[in-house]
């Protein structure tokens, strides 16, 4: 699809302002390995977007990929690419206003009463690394002729600034790339990256990446990749904790260190609806790892040291990938909201601006609670819905108790329809359990990830409906005894079906 006439339109800020905006942001640093006061990022960080931010501090952006808002304050062009499957037609889905956020009714009203796959993430720069869906590669994916195939466009429902918009939902199969990809870093050329993910969708497995890997799309040796990896891998000698964390895949192995392992009591693993992941390699003789929360504060270093012993000089090829592993290893997953790749080693304060930026740009939950928080009654029982004992492990079967009051027996809906609990920093949604459409179905609590599953109606007569099957919230054999387990089952009209949220 054509790209908007104005896509190539970048900010003109005066080069002297911007690198003292950077300067001046240089104090909300932190030492490597402290943990930095979750404070309010100051307001003169949202004046520039990262890619903005990263020119000023004199390593451009190469990359910059977003389904939810600029990376450069002047960006006027479209964020991304759907299909739709009733006619396979394709829609730009573009942005509000100039270095804003997407249009994401755009998107609802193309997709509406079908579904939608994303077959393209545009790249903000003036090279055009655009991300298609990738042709596969020694390891194949669920496409045609060993493809990748696209992610489902309304799979990941959140909001940025309080505007409705969409994340790339990695499941195992998505994968994007672009080969030989212009003006990235090859060889042992420094290169800095950061992409914005999730703690709420991860897994251990190889491997959701952001970054740079071969154009072959095999394995080529140690040193051939430098990607952020994020999720729950330990492949070195045992790790603490259990993730997930920040890590470098610079092929054959997912480093949390220059030994691999991961020894640090303070690095058990990072939990945040949204995450700032931040990888730097220098090509020769160090790599850097980072952490921030999206949505507040600054940013941790979890490792800055030697590269591994085999990997410098660093061999990087100039093949661009999300979603998978350098030789198209398809069975991570995760979630991604916008990333950028650098020509150059970004300074820690340009970093840490950055960072500013990310945060300024409000990323928050889907809807957030959008209508009524509450105790969500059982009518027949005169019980309360809750998580049994506050558990925060996703696959929780929901009961009714005895009303405390408590947190686990709070939820709040939200505009998109979930049923949501927060235990713990830890946002669950109400979940069919396995998709499950036929009477009889736990209902579980699960981590929010915007399918059908997850989406409630709460109709006028008080039943509480699965917008996914139509079947009714239902008190297991209408039983009124503390721990009774609830269900879907079939309309019926009886008190076990009835419900009231306030």
């Amino acid at each position: 699809m054509p790209r908007s006439a104005t896509d190539d339109r970048r900010s003109r800020f005066p080069a002297a302002l911007l690198i003292a905006l950077v300067l001046a942001l240089a104090a909300l640093g932190t030492p490597a390995f402290a943990t930095p006061p979750q404070a309010a990022a100051p307001a003169a960080a949202a004046a520039e977007l990262p890619c903005d931010l990263y020119a000023a501090g004199g390593t451009p952006c190469v990359t910059a990929h977003s389904t939810t808002r600029a990376l450069f304050a002047a960006y006027n062009g479209p964020l991304y690419q759907i299909q739709r499957s009733s006619d396979h037609a394709y829609r730009d889905i573009g942005l509000l206003t100039a270095g804003g956020y997407a249009d994401a009714a755009s998107q609802v009203s193309f997709c509406a009463g079908t579904s939608c796959t994303i077959t393209k993430i545009y790249d903000q720069t003036t090279r055009h690394n655009d991300l298609p869906i990738s042709w596969g590669g020694y390891w194949k994916g669920p496409g045609p002729n060993g493809s990748d195939v696209g992610a489902d466009a309304m799979a990941l429902p959140v909001t940025a600034a309080g505007h409705q918009v969409f994340g790339v939902k990695v499941t195992p199969g998505v994968g994007y790339r672009i080969d030989h990809a212009s003006g990235v870093a090859t060889g042992s050329q420094p290169e800095g990256i950061y992409m914005v993910t999730s703690s709420n969708y991860t897994n251990q497995w190889c491997c959701f990446d952001y970054g740079s890997g071969e154009n072959s799309h095999t394995d080529t040796g140690n040193a051939t990749m430098n990607a952020i990896y994020w999720g729950n891998a330990c492949w070195f000698n045992g790790c603490t904790g259990t993730g997930p964390w920040v890590e470098a895949d610079l092929e054959n192995g997912m480093f949390h260190t220059n030994t691999g392992s991961n020894k640090d009591p303070n690095n058990q693993g990072v939990h945040h609806p949204f995450v700032s992941a931040w990888l730097k390699n220098n090509g020769t003789s160090n790599f850097t790892l980072k952490y921030g929360d999206g949505a507040a504060g600054g940013l941790t270093t979890t490792f800055s040291g030697p590269l591994p012993n085999g990997y410098s000089p660093m061999k990087v090829d100039s093949s661009v990938l999300l979603g998978t592993g350098g030789d198209n290893s398809v069975s991570g997953q995760g979630e991604f909201f916008e990333g950028a790749m650098t020509a150059g080693y970004p300074s820690d304060a340009t970093e840490n601006a950055v960072q500013a930026s990310i945060t300024a740009a409000g990323y928050g939950t889907s809807g957030g609670s959008g209508g009524v928080t509450g105790a969500l009654h059982a009518v027949g029982a005169g019980k309360c819905l809750e998580v049994p004992g506050s558990s925060t492990t996703p696959g929780t079967q929901a009961q009714i108790r005895d009303c405390s009051g408590g947190a686990n027996q709070t939820w709040s809906e939200s505009t998109f329809g979930e049923l949501t609990v927060s235990l713990a920093g830890n946002r669950l949604c109400l979940d069919a359990s396995g998709q499950g459409t036929s009477p009889g179905t736990k209902v579980i609590t699960w981590t929010c990830n915007g399918q059908s599953n997850q989406q409630w109606t709460l109709n006028a007569n008080g039943t509480v409906t699965s917008a996914q099957s139509g079947l009714c919230l239902d008190v297991s054999g209408a039983a009124t005894a503390n721990g009774t387990p609830v269900q879907l089952w079939t309309c019926n009209g009886q008190s076990n079906q009835k419900w009231t949220l306030n």
